[in-house]
């Protein structure tokens, strides 16, 4: 199974003859590789995986997928509340 995480280009450059840029993902800001989406601009959301920026996608992709990212990570916490038992309980 493959994850990609949306991300908000900032900026685009040239790094070693290959497209690059640098991606906001929810205040955590990474460099990605454009060379699959060239034609991604600052402002446009990207999909990435890995580093590499897979394909472009608008804004209500983008919130559609953080919803589901949020959704599973509330499954997820309480399945652990969940799983560890109460420290008060006798």
């Amino acid at each position: 199974m493959c994850l990609g995480i949306p991300g908000k280009l900032l900026d685009v450059y040239q790094k070693d003859d290959l497209p690059m840029g640098k991606a906001d993902f929810g205040g955590v800001v990474k460099e990605v590789c454009l060379a699959y989406t060239p034609e991604a601009q600052p402002g446009e959301y990207v999909l990435v995986h890995v580093g590499f920026a897979i394909s472009r996608i608008d804004q209500a992709e983008a919130d559609e997928i953080f919803s589901m990212l949020a959704q599973m990570e509330a499954s997820w916490t309480e399945s652990e509340e969940q799983a560890t038992p109460d420290a008060r309980s006798p």
